[in-house]
């Protein structure tokens, strides 16, 4: 048999010589689309449920949060194993299936089951959701986003901050193969009100009273309409919060007289930022794959027509590899 095709293909160069040829092409395109990784992912099949909590400390977190949570998730099918992680402010549950379950079905099972442990958590104390599709070995591009020299004073660490979360990062969350974009460093914007507790006290005003007019005078309402012909009003009420004075004119009450207590009678109204527990040196952004893609292939041919066209960053920032 061997000695037959040996001899057909000497006898037929000009058909045996193209075919080669193709094959080769062949060959090169398919090792091209291989799915290698330098670092193959090992992480098992598994699905994590992150709940914040500020107000709560590690042991408190563990017995509101953390226990009902995998008490719900113990006798989901297909499942080998169910751990938390509780710490200050933070619970992490991590539900572990066979890997042979799909990760879209685990996590649809997983979701179903939140429904009802959301009744079981206290109010105020934290809202689980599902974690992002992604690996410890997800973390495919890191890039830091920093002004261009002299405009430093222009665009500090809030703004850069304010940037990455509103610009960057929501344009690439639409490439292809990008689960989430965690953001590290800066400052978190903030609306801070600052209670002076002897004003407060001589306002006759309660911290409640306080946050209940901070709560229900941030919404928009709507009525119904008027119809004058030919045209139709809608009936809108706007009542968003815009800026920092908005939120000082705020009434939380009135006193016997008529004179109404506003927050800025009661606090200061400033810009903040969130308390950070860390520090980055030039770095802080992370870019997390989804779970089974490509990053050679995501990255070099999905990117957004805005990221391909221009810097999404506003005059003056830039952004690049760490």
């Amino acid at each position: 048999m061997l000695d037959a095709i040996i001899r057909f293909s000497i006898q037929n160069k000009l058909i045996i010589g193209p075919l080669t040829l193709g094959l080769v092409v062949w060959g090169g395109y398919s090792l091209s689309r291989l799915p290698i990784d330098a670092l193959p992912d090992i992480t098992n099949n598994q699905v994590q449920v992150i709940t914040p909590s500020p107000a709560l400390s590690a042991t408190d977190v563990e017995r509101l949060i953390s226990f009902p949570v995998e008490q719900a998730m113990a006798n989901l099918p297909d499942l080998v194993e169910v751990r938390s992680f509780p710490r200050f402010g933070l619970s992490v549950v991590t539900i572990v299936f066979a890997d042979e379950v799909d990760l879209f079905a685990a996590r649809q099972q997983v979701a179903e089951r939140l429904t009802s442990v959301r009744s079981q958590i206290p109010t105020g104390t934290g809202d689980p959701e599902l974690g992002p599709i992604s690996t410890g070995l997800g973390e495919i591009y890191q890039y830091v986003v920093q002004p261009k020299p002299g405009y430093e004073t222009r665009y500090g660490p809030t703004e850069l901050r304010s940037i990455q979360d509103w610009i960057v990062r929501r344009q690439l969350l639409g490439t292809k193969g990008v689960a989430d974009v965690s953001s590290f460093g800066g400052y978190l914007k903030q609306y801070e009100v600052a209670i002076d507790p002897a004003r407060l006290r001589a306002s006759d005003v309660s911290v409640d009273e306080l946050f209940t007019a901070l709560q229900q005078n941030n919404q928009n309402t709507g009525g119904a309409y008027i119809d004058w012909r030919p045209n139709a009003y809608f009936i809108r009420s706007e009542g968003l919060i815009t800026n920092l004075a908005d939120i000082a004119k705020i009434v939380v009450r009135q006193t016997p007289g008529g004179i109404p207590i506003r927050v800025g009678d009661v606090a200061q109204v400033r810009l903040g930022h969130a308390i950070r527990y860390g520090a980055m040196v030039r770095g802080g952004e992370v870019v997390l794959m989804l779970t089974g893609a490509m990053p050679l292939r995501s990255s070099g041919t999905s990117r957004p027509a805005s990221l391909r066209s221009k810097n999404p960053c506003p005059k003056g920032s830039k952004s690049g590899p760490t």
